[in-house]
C-alpha cells in the first residue's frame, strides 16, 4: 500500500533532513537515495551482479523501498554504492553514520571491512578516512544479516509470518545514512542534565583526540546567550555547569527549548538543546515542575503502511503527533521500537510525553542470548535519547514471564538508575513486576466492560490492595494503566481484522463503551495515567483511533472531549 505522501515522494530528495538533532554539524552529505542491493545465502561473497535498485533509508519489506521482498535466517542483504568527497572537505576527517540498521551490519569502503554494528534500532559512525582513496568515486558496501524471529534480538512485533498483533519485519536500513567532516579534535556525544532548583544545565561531553583543549558551552533562548561556560578537556571527557540568566520552564503543550552551541578548541563546532524540567511520581500523582499533570496517552507504534518504520516524510512525524493532541491526548508510550531521533525532537518542542522502550516483546528473556544483545543496545538507546525532556520514563521490557532472571531484571534496573537517576522508571510493562524495582505498578487491561473495569481500580481510591488478573497485588506503588481499551472498529470489513474483546455494533456503540473506560480513569482519585490503545491501525490490527493510512474513524473533537474531561486529581490540585 502506497500512501497519499508515498505516492508523492521524490526519490531524488528523500528524507533530506539532518538526522540527529542533539548533535548537529553544519557539514553533511546525505547518502539517503537509490543503492544498488542483493539478496544471496548467507556466507556468500559479495555479489559480482546485483539483483536491482533499493530507495534508502526503507526497509527491504516496505513498498517504498522499491522491492518489497523479506529475509529469513538464511540470507544476507547487500547494499552497494558508490559516492565522491566534497572538494572542500579535502584535509578533514570523514565520518560515515547510520541512523540505524535492522539487525547486523558490516560496512566496507573500497573493499576493506571498516567497522560492523549489531542492534537494529541505535546509530553507529565510522572513521572511514584512512579508507578513502585520494580522488575520484568511494566504493561503499553494507551486508546486512536479520533472523527476526529465528534468533535472539530485540524485535518488537516483527515476525516473518505475520498475524493477529504480529507484524512485518524491519531488515535492512530503515534511518538515514550520512556523511559528516570532523576535524582532528572532536566532540562524539554529549549529555545534558538540567537542574530547575540550581538554574542551570550540567554538560558531560565525550570528544576525541582533544585531550587538554578547551570546550566552551553557550546556552540560549529566543536568539539571547543566557549563560556561558568553558572549561579544559581531559583525555576523552570534559564536564561543565552552564548557569542560565533566564529560567524557562518546558511543560505538557508548552515545549520551551534552549539552544546549545559548543565549541571546540580546534575547530568543531555543534550545536544541540535542552529543556529545563523536573519529572516525579509520588502520591499517586504525576508532577512535571512540581505541578500535577494527568498522562492522557495514546499507544504509537510508529509503522506505516509504505515505509514500515520509516515515515516517508519528516511532515508525517509531525502529523502523527498533531493527530494524537487533537484527540485530547497529551502523550505516548512508544511501544515496541525505539522511535527516531527527529520524532523525539518534535515532541519536545511541542510539550508532547513519551515513555522511552526497547523493542523487546517475543524475546525470550529468560536466556542469556538474549540479554547478550539486550543489554549493550538498550545502553545505546539511553546514551542516543537522554537529552529529550518530553521522555519522562523508561520501560525497558514489556509483558515479560514470571520465569525471568529476577537477578537480570534487578541489574537492568540498576543500569538504566546508574545512567539517568531523574526518570520515572518501570521495569516491565503489565504482567509481572518485582518488588522494589518499578518505581510504578502498571497494568494491562483490555476488559470491554466499563462498570467491571471502574470497578476493579475503585479499592485504591482507599489505599486498598488489589489484585489484576495474574499480574500479582497492587502494593501501593503509583499505578498506572499502560494498555487499555484497543477497541475493535473496521467499518469497511466488518468480518476482517483482529481487535481486543467484543466488536461494537455500531459507532454510537464504540464512543459509549471508548467514553466509558476512559472516564471511570478519570474519574478514580488514585490514578493519573492510562494509555489507550491504540493511535492507528497496524496492518490487520484494526483498534486504532485512525485508519492504517491516517483517516480519522471517529471525529476527533467527540475523543477529545471525552480525553478532556476533568480528572479527579486534577481537581484537587
Amino acid at each position: 500500500m502506497l500512501t497519499r505522501w508515498g505516492e508523492t515522494l521524490d526519490k531524488q530528495q528523500v528524507l533530506q533532513e539532518y538526522p540527529r538533532p542533539q548533535l548537529v554539524r553544519e557539514s553533511f552529505y546525505n547518502l539517503n537515495g537509490l543503492w544498488d542491493y542483493a539478496i544471496k545465502p548467507v556466507g556468500a561473497m559479495e555479489p559480482k551482479t546485483m539483483d536491482g535498485k533499493i530507495l534508502v533509508p526503507f526497509a527491504v519489506e516496505s513498498s517504498l523501498s522499491g522491492v518489497q521482498k523479506g529475509l529469513t535466517e538464511k540470507d544476507e542483504l547487500w547494499y552497494r554504492r558508490t559516492f565522491s568527497v566534497p572538494a572542500a572537505w579535502k584535509g578533514s576527517n570523514v565520518l560515515l553514520n547510520f541512523g540505524a540498521v535492522d539487525w547486523k551490519a558490516d560496512v566496507f569502503v573500497n573493499d576493506i571491512l571498516v567497522g560492523s554494528h549489531t542492534g537494529g534500532f541505535t546509530p553507529f559512525s565510522l572513521d572511514i578516512t584512512p579508507y578513502l582513496k585520494a580522488k575520484g568515486d568511494q566504493k561503499l558496501v553494507v551486508r546486512v544479516f536479520d533472523g527476526t524471529d529465528k534468533g535472539y534480538q530485540p524485535r518488537g512485533k516483527q515476525v516473518l509470518n505475520p498475524n493477529g498483533i504480529w507484524y512485518t519485519p524491519v531488515s535492512g536500513i530503515w534511518q538515514t545514512v550520512w556523511l559528516e567532516n570532523m576535524p582532528d579534535a572532536y566532540i562524539r556525544r554529549i549529555k545534558c542534565r538540567p537542574s530547575v532548583e540550581n538554574r542551570s544545565v550540567f554538560v558531560e561531553a565525550v570528544c576525541e583526540n582533544a585531550d587538554g583543549r578547551t570546550l566552551r558551552a553557550a546556552a540560549k533562548f529566543g536568539g539571547k546567550v543566557v549563560g556561558t561556560a568553558e572549561t579544559r578537556v581531559s583525555g576523552k571527557s570534559a564536564t561543565l555547569e552552564v548557569k542560565l540568566d533566564e529560567l524557562h520552564l518546558w511543560n505538557v503543550g508548552d515545549g520551551k527549548l534552549y539552544d546549545l552551541d559548543f565549541e571546540l578548541e580546534g575547530g568543531d563546532f555543534v550545536h544541540s538543546y535542552f529543556g529545563m524540567r523536573k519529572v516525579e511520581w509520588k502520591n499517586n500523582r504525576t508532577y512535571i515542575n512540581g505541578k500535577v499533570v494527568y498522562q492522557r496517552l495514546i499507544l504509537d507504534q510508529g509503522f506505516y503502511p509504505d515505509g514500515i518504520y520509516t515515515a516517508p516524510t519528516e511532515g508525517e512525524l509531525i502529523a502523527d503527533i498533531k493527530r494524537s493532541m487533537d484527540m485530547g491526548f497529551n502523550g505516548a508510550r512508544l511501544h515496541q521500537k525505539v522511535f527516531e531521533p527527529l520524532f523525539l525532537y518534535h515532541c519536545d518542542r511541542l510539550g508532547y510525553i513519551v515513555w522511552g522502550e526497547h523493542a523487546n516483546w517475543g524475546l525470550n528473556i529468560a536466556r542469556p542470548e538474549a540479554w547478550r544483545g539486550f543489554l549493550p543496545e538498550w545502553r545505546e538507546v539511553l546514551e542516543r535519547d537522554y537529552n529529550h525532556p518530553a521522555i519522562i520514563g523508561w520501560c525497558p521490557l514489556n509483558e515479560t514471564q514470571k520465569d525471568q532472571d529476577r537477578d537480570l531484571i534487578r541489574e537492568l534496573a540498576d543500569m538504566t538508575r546508574s545512567f539517568d537517576p531523574d526518570r520515572i522508571y518501570i521495569d516491565a510493562s503489565g504482567w509481572t513486576h518485582q518488588d522494589a524495582v518499578s518505581d510504578i505498578f502498571d497494568v494491562h487491561d483490555y476488559d470491554q466492560n466499563p462498570e467491571t473495569f471502574r470497578a476493579r481500580y475503585l479499592p485504591l481510591e482507599q489505599g486498598e490492595t488489589i489484585t489484576v488478573f495474574n499480574l500479582g497485588k497492587h502494593v501501593g506503588k503509583p499505578p498506572f494503566v499502560s494498555e487499555f481499551g484497543g477497541i475493535w472498529w473496521n467499518p469497511a470489513h466488518p468480518e476482517g481484522g483482529w481487535g481486543y474483546g467484543n466488536r461494537p455494533q455500531s459507532e454510537e456503540e464504540f464512543i459509549a463503551r471508548y467514553r466509558g473506560l476512559v472516564t471511570a480513569l478519570l474519574e478514580n482519585r488514585a490514578i493519573s495515567a492510562f494509555c489507550y490503545t491504540q493511535l492507528t491501525d497496524v496492518e490487520q490490527e484494526v483498534n486504532g483511533l485512525y485508519t492504517y493510512d491516517r483517516h480519522p474513524k471517529f471525529p476527533p473533537e467527540v475523543i477529545r472531549a471525552i480525553n478532556t474531561q476533568v480528572a479527579a486529581v486534577e481537581k484537587e490540585q
